[in-house]
């Protein structure tokens, strides 16, 4: 059986494609560089992160951009010989405009070196890319209108593609104005005998999601929803241990059987938020007699399915990562990301030290254009990180520590920094949840007292220091040592769950998921640094 999600963590927007025996599925990244995480199967129930082709300034640079900006809805095909990712950076996503540049990039190998990028248009966000039979490529996105009394999601477009021209030609004809349901996005167009089929998602991508069939005979349409409705919805179940599920792709294997790739969420129990974020599931379906995709074995029409029978495909387990890891090679290992630059040799350092991570202090949390952040994604709702600090913080503006991130408002961060005295000390910072203004945890042996502002673990004045946190569904508890063996844990029980979507503005507010990794600050601007030897992610 192949267990849901296939892809657990902040993997949401899944566009998948075969190519001969192998499967790729590509997931949006937001402001986590480098953009699209690119994941490799042979069986559909083992998945191995293989690559991140929008990685280096040409094709990607989200300095400024927002939380939840940047890269939203790629769309990963095959044709021609080469690999085609069509991608929306999103430059600004409040109020009634979106700033959404929609690019086209190419390769003829999964995993080598993308061309640098095509622009194909602005005017909407979740493009995708159809390579029909007679050789035509056809591109559709949803319409954005930000017009007073307007609805924003305006439809589907479609324009033909010239890849001699590199440009879109032709008319723009709106294809789908979507159902009642509103909300309609992530288009992809297939073909099946003589018909066109629209894959959409609508209603938001919160509770009320789905996914949406419609069809024609013409590729410009018109084109009607499926009579017996949404293909994939959890909006009326609550009880599903999948929710939010909707945006998703289809795929056939080679010897004729069919899967679709869908978003979904695991909120914690007796909550509705989900701090790993819209994570990627896998459902079987068939086509009905009458030509309509019609989901197999969940609990009921349209819903999906925890447990999912394998495909006739040769098992193909790949090798676990390590839980530990130590920074001995020459790059970053493949779970990590930091946020929006294509300039990280500024800030991370892999030489100065060998076997370290040197991170040298940028803005503040949650600045938008330059931070020293490197993480990775939390996976299981309850996990222990670890990681070996080594800091002599230079004043009272630099610090360093582990943490706890969702966005720029959202945070739990341990840090270890310097008072007035010149003394090392821990401190707790939160962020909870889009109120802008971080709480400071003042810090003494055995309780905690936010009125002793002067008070502080006091720590060794120079050395290594080792920093933990455990998570357990909503709860948090960070904890420390100074010889990696006995543990201190602190007398603070931090709320988890506000690391999520729907924390704070709530449901289509933000679309991330938690992150878990090693920060350093230095808001004078000297540049002072911080070295952590190991990270640890550990499933409980």
């Amino acid at each position: 059986m192949i267990r849901n999600p296939i892809l657990p963590g902040f993997n949401p927007d899944p566009s998948i494609v075969r190519v001969n025996e192998d499967y790729y599925l590509a997931t949006s990244t937001f402001e986590w560089y480098p953009g699209v995480q690119i994941h490799h199967s042979r069986d559909l129930r083992h998945w191995r992160l293989m690559h991140r082709p929008l990685n280096r300034a040409a094709l990607l640079d989200m300095r400024g951009n927002p939380d939840s900006g940047g890269i939203w809805a790629p769309c990963l095909s095959h044709a021609d010989g080469r690999f085609w990712l069509i991608y929306t950076d999103v430059k600004r996503r409040d109020g009634n405009f979106k700033d959404t540049p929609n690019y086209l990039t190419t390769c003829e190998t999964i995993d080598g070196e993308w061309s640098d990028p095509v622009a194909i248009n602005a005017s909407g966000f979740d493009p995708s890319l159809f390579h029909d039979d007679d050789g035509r490529k056809w591109f559709v996105n949803m319409l954005w209108d930000g017009r007073h009394g307007r609805n924003r999601f305006a439809g589907i477009v479609l324009q033909e593609y010239d890849p001699r021209q590199r440009r879109l030609v032709g008319p723009v004809s709106n294809i789908f104005p979507g159902t009642a349901l509103g909300y309609t996005e992530a288009p992809h167009l297939y073909r099946r005998g003589d018909w066109y089929y629209l894959v959409t998602a609508e209603g938001g991508t919160g509770y009320t999601h789905a996914m949406t069939v419609a069809r024609a005979r013409d590729i410009r349409g018109p084109y009607k929803p499926d009579p017996a409705g949404y293909l994939l919805t959890t909006k009326d179940h609550r009880d599903s241990p999948l929710q939010r599920c909707g945006h998703g792709d289809l795929v056939e294997t080679a010897s004729g059987e069919h899967f679709l790739v869908h978003l979904c969420s695991r909120p914690i129990g007796g909550s509705r938020r989900s701090p790993l974020g819209r994570e990627t599931a896998l459902q079987r379906f068939e086509w009905s007699a009458d030509g309509w995709p019609r989901l197999l074995g969940g609990p009921g029409p349209g819903l999906p399915a925890l447990n999912v029978d394998s495909p006739d495909l040769p098992e193909h387990p790949w090798p676990e990562p390590p839980q530990r890891r130590d920074f001995d090679g020459p790059d970053l290992p493949m779970e990590f990301q930091w946020l929006r630059t294509p300039e990280p040799e500024r800030f991370i350092n892999l030489e100065a030290r060998p076997g370290w991570l040197r991170l040298v202090g940028r803005g503040s949390m949650g600045n938008t254009f330059e931070q020293a952040l490197v993480a990775r994604r939390q996976e299981h709702l309850a996990c222990s990180v670890e990681t070996r600090l080594d800091v002599q913080p230079l004043g009272f503006q630099h610090s360093a520590g582990l943490v706890s991130y969702y966005n720029g408002h959202k945070f739990h961060y341990l840090l270890v920094s310097v008072d007035d005295e010149g003394r090392r000390y821990l401190d707790v910072m939160s962020c909870p949840a889009d109120t802008g203004n971080a709480v400071i945890y003042p810090l003494r042996e055995g309780q905690l007292d936010p009125s002793a502002t002067d008070e502080r673990f006091v720590l060794p004045d120079a050395g290594p220091v080792w920093l933990g946190a455990d998570i357990d569904g909503r709860d948090l508890v960070f904890r420390y040592s100074t010889d990696g063996e006995r543990w201190t844990s602190l007398p603070l029980t931090l709320d988890q769950s506000l690391i999520s979507d729907e924390a704070g503005a709530g449901e289509g507010a933000s679309f991330t998921g938690a992150f878990l990794g090693m920060a350093c600050q230095d808001l004078s601007g000297g540049g002072a640094h911080a070295d952590f030897d190991s990270f640890s992610y550990r499933p409980r």
